[in-house]
């Protein structure tokens, strides 16, 4: 029986914030942009219509608590939701926290401009915010 693994692309661009209900919880190191990624914990799967119907269900929940707690813990004025998958295959979910005049504002974020990496005790305030978050959600 195969086992979770995160794709190790994911794994060298991201720092783990931790494991919800499906998904691993990811934070893109790109400090320009509030940046997550929901990984559904399921070995195998590039496509939303492999999981389960209840898989499924249960991933839009999770995208979707996700989203709004992004939102309100930035601020931004627009949520940008998406899953491509045409470099890193493993199914993921970017969450993406966006607001006019962002360093990519109108465009996508991908591949626009540098990445700018964020300091440890950076990635350390931003999962102890979020991590509060979850704590207080239903996820």
């Amino acid at each position: 029986m195969a086992v979770f693994q995160l794709d190790p692309i994911l794994s060298a661009d991201t720092h783990t914030i931790g494991d919800i209900g499906l998904c691993r919880l990811l934070l893109m190191d790109d400090s320009r942009f509030p940046w997550l990624i929901c990984v559904p914990r399921r070995p195998d799967i590039s496509e939303i219509h492999q999981l389960t119907p209840l898989d499924q269900t249960v991933l839009t929940f999770e995208v979707t608590q996700i989203s709004e707690m992004l939102q309100d813990l930035t601020k931004c004025t627009k949520i940008n939701v998406g899953a491509l998958g045409n470099i890193v295959r493993q199914l993921h979910i970017h969450v993406i926290a966006r607001n006019e005049g962002d360093a990519a504002w109108p465009g996508p974020v991908w591949g626009a401009g540098e990445r700018l990496s964020y300091a440890p005790e950076e990635v350390e305030a931003f999962n102890a915010r979020f991590t509060e978050l979850l704590t207080n959600a239903s996820i």
